[in-house]
């Protein structure tokens, strides 16, 4: 009976598991977004002059920092989100056109091709990526006529026009036209210019307001209004604080993934010179003592993990007088708090349940102990993480190609800077996720597959089994070489602290790397 009950449940949990995996596949991935707001950091740095520093030593630093380039790039990385987005509206037209033509919702093979997604939800997020599309042509116009490509961006902003976006994004489109086609200026231009746009693409705006307000047709002349030497001002200031922020989004993970690097290679040699006494060899080939067989595997991963985050909690959610999209940032940061602290306790629990009849267990399952070479084990393992990662992410993208999906905490991470969202943001990526993930894929599944298979191999799959269950096809390459890691880490050390030290150091840079990126 019990067998019976857990097939029933893994049927029901892995339906909708697959269902949201496969509808990853049309999903873009967070990483174009990445780009583009690296490229607004790289754009808004290259209007540094370098006039409160040595003349040599500015020509230095943006030699050291930024692209040679610096427009042509953005032009480049423009076009190609631009395309992206197009190609992922396609797609969701398509859907949309597929639910006007069956709307026999119980057709089971209709059901699995739109993923379960509504008509209205739909409709909600070819609307939303419209939006993205027309702010995103907004600003590639800027970038092209910065480039001498007048026809272009007059093209550009006319694509605006001609669809059926936002207000905002249509009256920025037909205020840029006035301005770069000499028309009459709208009233308030440069109000909606400060509202709706940021960093170098306002800069540009507004210095071709404040020229056409001075009657400068020339570009190459100099602007000396009160308005134009403000703006000047502020440029060299912000475009100085750009510098900084690009500065250390470059150099601390070139420096760390360096370090990494020659780690990893120092522990190879090691291994290769003193096999069984090497670092690496530590606790390689020892297995857990593991009481209990592959049912109770079997139990706490599908109750306690898939049955909960894929049946229980949607459920419940659904239940609730709660519409998720209405929520403010901070709404929405603490409903990520709410659910994961959910499925943290739900699966916590479900595990000390199904391990009671086991007690007391051997002395190495789940150690906790705060040590100096549990903490070693933890910085070393995130160091060389870094080049692995990185290394399988370039791969990653040329396989995926920016779809696959992507964490939502991404994209809700980029768009914040109020500290309290990032506070939450934090607690739950780099805190809460550590603690109950590192319990269940290294301090519990990990050990119990050694009873079965090779440590190597229970690696392998204890990361596998890691790496699907974030729901995103694009992210399942560089999750699993992060849980190859983080399982060589744990399985040599033996204390959970230092994988959950790996784990919480890797979210907390990506996080810190998402603050500077914000807003740009």
């Amino acid at each position: 009976m019990k067998r019976l009950i857990l097939t029933l449940l893994t049927i029901v949990s892995l339906i909708p598991f697959f269902l949201s995996l496969v509808g990853s596949l049309e999903e873009p991935q967070v990483q174009s977004q990445l780009e583009l707001s690296q490229t607004n950091l790289l754009l808004e740095a290259s209007a540094w002059q370098g006039k409160a520093v040595d003349e040599s030593l500015g020509a230095s630093l943006r030699t050291a920092l930024l692209d040679s380039q610096p427009y042509a790039t953005g032009l480049k990385q423009y076009e190609s989100a631009r395309m992206a987005l197009m190609t992922y509206g396609e797609k969701l037209e398509g859907q949309l056109t597929a639910l006007a033509q069956n709307t026999d919702e119980s057709n089971l093979s209709q059901a699995l091709v739109n993923s379960s997604i509504n008509r209205q939800q739909l409709q909600q997020v070819i609307a939303n990526n419209q939006t993205q599309l027309d702010r995103l042509n907004v600003n590639l116009g800027l970038i092209q006529q910065h480039e001498n490509q007048s026809s272009q961006a007059v093209q550009t902003w006319q694509t605006v026009l001609n669809q059926g976006g936002a207000d905002t994004e249509k009256a920025l489109a037909r205020l840029l036209l006035a301005l770069y086609q000499n028309q009459p200026l709208l009233p308030k231009a440069e109000t909606l210019i400060q509202d709706q746009l940021s960093g170098w693409f306002q800069w540009q705006a507004l210095d071709r307001l404040y020229r056409r307000q001075a009657n400068i047709q020339d570009q190459a002349q100099a602007c000396e209004t009160a308005a134009c030497l403000t703006l000047a001002q502020t440029m060299e200031t912000q475009a100085q604080q750009a510098l900084l922020k690009l500065g250390l989004l470059n150099s601390l993970p070139l420096l760390g993934g360096g370090i990494g690097l020659l780690l990893l290679v120092g522990l190879l040699v090691q291994w290769a010179l003193r096999r069984e006494n090497a670092i690496l060899a530590t606790n390689a080939q020892t297995k857990w003592v593991t009481p209990w067989a592959w049912e109770t595997i079997w139990q706490v991963l599908v109750v306690g993990f898939f049955f909960s985050s894929q049946i229980l909690l949607p459920v419940a959610i659904g239940l609730l007088p709660l519409q998720v999209s209405g929520l403010t940032l901070v709404g929405k940061a603490v409903y990520v708090l709410g659910t994961y602290t959910a499925i943290a306790v739900w699966g916590i629990g479900v595990l000390a349940i199904s391990l009671r009849t086991f007690r007391p267990l051997p002395a190495d399952w789940f150690k906790v102990s705060f040590s100096l070479p549990a903490l070693l084990w933890g910085g070393g393992g995130y160091l060389v993480a870094l080049p692995l990662v990185v290394l399988i992410s370039l791969l990653n993208q040329e396989i995926w190609q920016g779809q696959g999906g992507s964490n939502p905490l991404l994209s809700l991470a980029l768009e914040s800077q109020n500290w309290l969202v990032l506070g939450i943001f934090f607690f739950t990526a780099a805190v809460l996720a550590p603690l109950f993930e590192e319990l269940i894929f290294r301090g519990f599944l990990l050990p119990s597959l050694t009873r079965y298979f090779p440590v190597w191999l229970a690696i392998l799959a204890s990361s596998l089994l890691f790496a699907i269950a974030h729901l995103n096809l694009s992210e399942v390459l560089p999750l699993l070489v992060l849980g190859c890691v983080l399982g060589v880490v744990y399985s040599r050390s033996r204390n959970l602290v230092a994988s959950m030290t790996l784990h919480s150091l890797w979210n907390s840079g990506t996080l810190i790397s998402l603050f500077i990126l914000g807003n740009q």
